[in-house]
């Protein structure tokens, strides 16, 4: 009888985890069954929360499930990043990553970020990528990059550059620029690239590093002078204005992306579903009319890529951070 007994009890533990084991593929395999929540880590109507807009529409459409978008802003997208790497990772709760979020937070606040870039989450792919802009007022006594450099090296701490404030990846940008160029200029910073872009205009401040879709009808009205960009290659829409690799700083050539992320320990197969419906959405020609808009440009790479650049991202980041002194304080 104890025998019997025995081998009941294994063959039962045998068969339920079995039954486990079937109904954790079932779930993955069932993926999704619910609506999907997407945390925008900043407020409504920026260049993150319009990208993630785009692209999850489109996605939930394919997955067969609404991709509900929630705005959690403040404290420069930590708030609703610590969310969501505290979120289970079912699959159900997704985030959009930023260079902010992935790097710049951690770079400017080692010691209190509530939540690690690195091993909080795991990478879907990148949604897209969008150009940086190095800009100024008509009235900068410069009309191209080499004569800006030239300006601020005869002039140091004379002029201004705005950013969308203290540890944005604007002011980084700004940062990273001026250590490359051995140039000294006035940070001010603003509650957002707005207000910034503003007073570039009004004459303020005299120069403003921004992405390129915050300053685009600026620049084209003639109201900012675009001295080059941070992409690839020249812009369509800017077709004069040379890219920083081409003004010889590879180093300072680098765009923002917003991409895709899960909890950390979410299962393959659900990273690998969001995944194929993030790259045929990104295939779709009314959301690349829709990015490029926007003057942003569908990605859709793999996840180990993403997380190759968020990695990148976030060296840069911490290394622009160190040499500067940066600090929130």
């Amino acid at each position: 009888m104890a025998i019997f007994h025995k081998k009941f009890v294994a063959a039962a533990l045998t068969l339920g985890a079995v039954s486990l084991f079937g109904t954790s593929v079932s779930m993955a395999a069932d993926y999704p069954s619910n609506p999907i929540r997407v945390i925008v880590p900043f407020a409504p109507g920026g260049s993150t929360d319009i990208v993630a807009r785009i692209v999850t529409q489109r996605m939930g459409a394919i997955l067969g499930q609404t991709m509900v978008v929630e705005n959690k802003g403040g404290a420069g997208g930590a708030i609703g990043a610590q969310e969501a790497a505290r979120a289970k990772p079912d699959g159900y709760t997704l985030s959009i990553a930023t260079v902010s979020t992935m790097a710049v937070n951690s770079a400017c606040r080692p010691k209190d970020l509530p939540y690690d870039p690195l091993k909080d989450f795991m990478p879907i792919t990148n949604f897209a990528n969008v150009p940086n802009v190095i800009e100024v007022n008509p009235k900068f006594p410069a009309k191209t990059f080499k004569e800006f450099v030239q300006v601020l090296k005869d002039n140091p701490g004379k002029y201004t550059h705005g950013s969308s404030g203290t540890c944005s990846v604007l002011h980084l940008f700004g940062e990273a620029f001026k250590q490359a160029t051995g140039t000294d200029a006035i940070h001010v910073p603003y509650k957002g690239s707005g207000p910034a872009v503003t007073d570039a205009v009004g004459g303020q401040i005299d120069s403003m590093f921004d992405n390129v879709p915050s300053s685009m009808g600026q620049i084209q009205a003639g109201k900012l002078r675009a001295l080059a960009v941070a992409w690839p290659e020249r812009l369509k829409a800017l077709p004069d204005v040379p890219t920083l690799a081409e003004e010889g700083y590879p180093e300072l050539n680098q765009p923002a992306w917003y991409g895709l992320l899960a909890p950390a320990g979410t299962p393959q197969e659900i990273i690998d579903t969001l995944r194929d419906a993030a790259v045929q959405a990104l295939k779709d020609p009314k959301v690349v009319s829709a990015l490029e808009k926007q003057g942003a440009a569908p990605s859709g790479n793999t996840p180990e890529e993403f997380a190759k650049e968020i990695k990148e991202q976030y060296d840069w980041a911490r290394d622009v951070v160190a040499k500067g002194h940066i600090t929130l304080e």
